[in-house]
């Protein structure tokens, strides 16, 4: 098995414990606000990290700090804008739009990395493209300032894959992931802080379960696995894999 397929492989992996997730985020919304279930969660994740790779800290750069909080805000913005536009858009529109970051990653890594993708995946694009379409029910022209944030969000996701990809190849993926983690439980918290310090936090054995589960899990093993896998592969590829996601997360809701 080469490099490329086992990467693909750990992403695809990852693709379906974040199915899993996006069910078990929904009802632990019942018992935590969204900006103090993300602090948690990816101060749980930081934690998990820094165990696995304490030993790589003594390579850390403040290049490698920078890296990783670019990154980071990248997909705090994607995390964001998606739950902003959610108040004004339709759940259709939001998966549809979100999903345009499979084109838009392999149009702007030829511009910014000068990685034009082949012919196979760029049919992969297209076929995608078409199968989310169809997925989310179809596209509403009534378009608000939900769909614009949501827009947004779809841009954001599609740097967050692109700057992996470039930084990886000069900084120690453990750490940008780390950091990464790190990144976007302190700024959750601000958040928390700023926007949610009112509201009522409700702790008992299905919000433990699921901030654990995320936490180490869904963020810890599976953000750590796409930036260290994605060494091996191509942004476009991991656009690709990454469009499998409502797919397994439609399953993972009628299981539940």
């Amino acid at each position: 098995m080469t490099k490329k397929i086992r990467a693909d492989m750990i992403l695809l992996t990852i693709t379906i414990v974040w199915g899993a997730s996006f069910p078990l985020m929904k009802m632990v919304l019942e018992y935590i606000p969204a900006f103090a279930y993300l602090s948690v969660r990816f101060f749980i994740a930081s934690a998990v990290l820094a165990l696995l790779f304490h030993k790589n800290f003594r390579n850390m750069k403040k290049r490698t700090l920078l890296y990783g909080s670019i990154i980071g805000l990248f997909m705090f913005g994607g995390m964001a804008f998606q739950v902003m536009g959610l108040y004004t858009t339709s759940a259709s529109n939001s998966g549809f739009i979100t999903g345009l970051n499979v084109v838009m990653v392999p149009l702007i890594s030829s511009v910014l990395l000068k990685k034009k993708p082949d012919r196979a995946s760029t049919i992969g694009v297209s076929v995608a493209f078409a199968g989310l379409f169809f997925l989310s029910g179809g596209l509403k022209f009534d378009f608000n300032i939900g769909d614009f944030l949501t827009f947004l969000c779809a841009i954001c996701w599609a740097l967050q894959i692109i700057a992996i990809d470039k930084f990886t190849q000069t900084e120690d993926a453990p750490l940008l992931a780390f950091v990464q983690m790190l990144f976007i439980a302190v700024t959750s918290t601000f958040f928390w802080l700023l926007a949610d310090a009112g509201k009522a936090v409700e702790i008992n054995r299905t919000s433990i379960g699921i901030l654990l589960f995320t936490g180490i899990v869904g963020s810890a093993l599976a953000f750590g696995g796409q930036t260290i896998a994605q060494k091996d592969t191509t942004p476009t590829h991991t656009a690709l894999i990454l469009t499998a996601e409502p797919v397994f997360a439609a399953i993972f809701a009628m299981i539940i």
